[in-house]
This record gives C-alpha cells, sequence and structure tokens, in this order.
C-alpha cells in the first residue's frame, strides 16, 4: 500500500519521544467516518482515505509495540513492524462485519510484532514447535506471576511450575531464560529526552484492559439495543408488554401472572410470547440486512 512511505517513521535520530509526541497528532475517529473511510478503500481502493485509517490508529500500533519492549530489539523497528501489521489490517478491513477497525488491527500488529521477532533472534536454533513460540513469548508473564521477573537462573520449582503452565520440558524453560537474560528493560526508563518525557510504563500494552475491544463491544451493544428497539414497533402493545415481561425484565414474570392479568389461560400467553418472538426475530434480521450488520440466528 502507498500510503505507508507517507507515515512518519520512527528513527534513532529522530528520537522516540519525537514520534510518540507526532502521532498524537492524528485525530481518532468515530464510528461513522471510520466506516464511510474503510467503504471508500474498500470499494474504490482510496489511498487517502486509508492513509487517514492508518494515521488514526498509530497510537494504537505504538502502544502493542511497547508491550514487546522486553526482547532487546531497537524499539523503533518494532514499532515500525506494527505498522506494518497496521497496514495489512487495513488493506483486508472488511466495515461491513460490524466491529471496529481496532479490534480487527490488533491481531494483525501482533502478528508482525511478533514474526520480527522470532527472525530477529533467530528462534530457529532453538525450534519452532508451537510450545517453543508460546514459551518465548509468554516466558516474562509467566515470571511475573511468580515474582521473579528480575531474578537471574530460576529456582528448580520455579522451573517445574512453568514447565507444567507452559507444556514444555523443563530444559526448554532454562535454556530459554538464559537467553533472554539482560534483555529486560528498567519499567521506569525515560522514552527521549526532551521536556514532558514519559516512561516505558507509560506505552505498556495493558491485555487485562483491552481498551480497543471494550469499545468494539460497547458499539455493538449500542447496535443491537438500537436494532431492539426498533424492531419492537412491529409488536402489538399486549405482545410487546408480555415479551418484555418473560423476556426482557431482570426477573421474568410467570405465565400464570400474565394469565390472570390478561384473563387467558397460561398456553395462550406462551403462544403470544412465542409468536411475538418470533415477529421481532424476524423484524431485526430484516433491519439488520438493510444496515449491513451481522445478527445472529
Amino acid at each position: 500500500m502507498s500510503t505507508y512511505s507517507k507515515l512518519p517513521a520512527p528513527s534513532p535520530e529522530q528520537g522516540l519521544n519525537r514520534y510518540l509526541q507526532e502521532i498524537r497528532k492524528f485525530p481518532l475517529l468515530e464510528p461513522e467516518e471510520e466506516y464511510m473511510l474503510a467503504k471508500r478503500w474498500v470499494d474504490h481502493e482510496d489511498a487517502r482515505a486509508a492513509h487517514k485509517l492508518v494515521t488514526s490508529h498509530l497510537r494504537l500500533a505504538a502502544k502493542i509495540a511497547m508491550g514487546y519492549r522486553g526482547y532487546g530489539l531497537p524499539q523503533a523497528e518494532v514499532i515500525s513492524e506494527a505498522n506494518v501489521g497496521l497496514m495489512q489490517a487495513v488493506k483486508r478491513f472488511d466495515p461491513e462485519r460490524g466491529f471496529r477497525l481496532a479490534t480487527y488491527a490488533m491481531w494483525w500488529i501482533r502478528a508482525s510484532i511478533q514474526e520480527y521477532i522470532l527472525r530477529s533472534w533467530s528462534l530457529v536454533k532453538l525450534g519452532t514447535t508451537s510450545a517453543q513460540k508460546k514459551l518465548f513469548f509468554n516466558l516474562r508473564k509467566a515470571k511475573a506471576r511468580l515474582g521473579v521477573l528480575e531474578e537471574g537462573d530460576l529456582r528448580p520449582e520455579n522451573v517445574a511450575q512453568i514447565a507444567r503452565d507452559l507444556s514444555v520440558t523443563e530444559n526448554e524453560v532454562i535454556a530459554m531464560n538464559r537467553r533472554m537474560a539482560g534483555a529486560d528493560a528498567s519499567l521506569n526508563a525515560m522514552v527521549g529526552s526532551e521536556e514532558g518525557s514519559s516512561q516505558w510504563q507509560d506505552w505498556l500494552e495493558d491485555e487485562d484492559s483491552d481498551q480497543a475491544g471494550a469499545y468494539a463491544e460497547r458499539d455493538e451493544l449500542d447496535m443491537r439495543r438500537g436494532l431492539l428497539a426498533d424492531a419492537m414497533t412491529v409488536l402489538n402493545e399486549r405482545e410487546r408488554d408480555i415479551l418484555m415481561q418473560r423476556r426482557l425484565a431482570d426477573t421474568p414474570v410467570t405465565l400464570e401472572d400474565l394469565s390472570e392479568s390478561y384473563s387467558v389461560s397460561r398456553e395462550r400467553i406462551r403462544q403470544i410470547e412465542v409468536r411475538a418472538f418470533e415477529k421481532l426475530q424476524a423484524r431485526m434480521r430484516e433491519l439488520a440486512k438493510s444496515k449491513g450488520i451481522v445478527v445472529p440466528g
């Protein structure tokens, strides 16, 4: 994608802190704007639209890249690889799937970074089984959980625990730990030397709090709530009341109580409920199809 050559690029000469400040200037996109830009790229290969999609997510790529700062590789190169993954994500992004670009891009960014790290570390010398790759990218987390992140050689009981958790041999844990020794950087090390420089820990990825994923889930929830509200108009007053009390209330009302309220049998209430639900589902599918949204059956 030709837009890559127009992106700001991190470099030792430029200074990483300056790059991080520069990418903060690109505005984040509202869902509607992101959708329209993505459509312009998909339908017309509009390079300007793609460029805007990429630049609005450079902060996400940098934040994920910072989560891999413990492998002893130049951070500028790791961020560059993250940007390559971001470019690939934009190239393949389908806005009709109903989720945000950030959610989709995270997977491409991580994959690009991890491929670069594996190439740089020549993991082939240790083997390339899925278990060994899992060990390579999860050893630091496993050590952190045991409170031995800053130690040298691991104690036998810690080696055994990590080997069990990651499904590798104890010898593999020992060898990998020794190979990665010395690659750790202080979390309090400053990024750049300019005034207002931030620390490494300010840019680390918080894997327990997936902000992009949370935004995507909230967007999807709001979207489905809107569909439900629009679809409810297809029901008459009695159908709407029974369905809401039976299926949408925190504590569903019993068939017996509703049968007494409407002076009909419990079986009749059940039939109305089922029929109302079927009508609601059909209407939601119609509305979703018209908006290009996928609704589970």
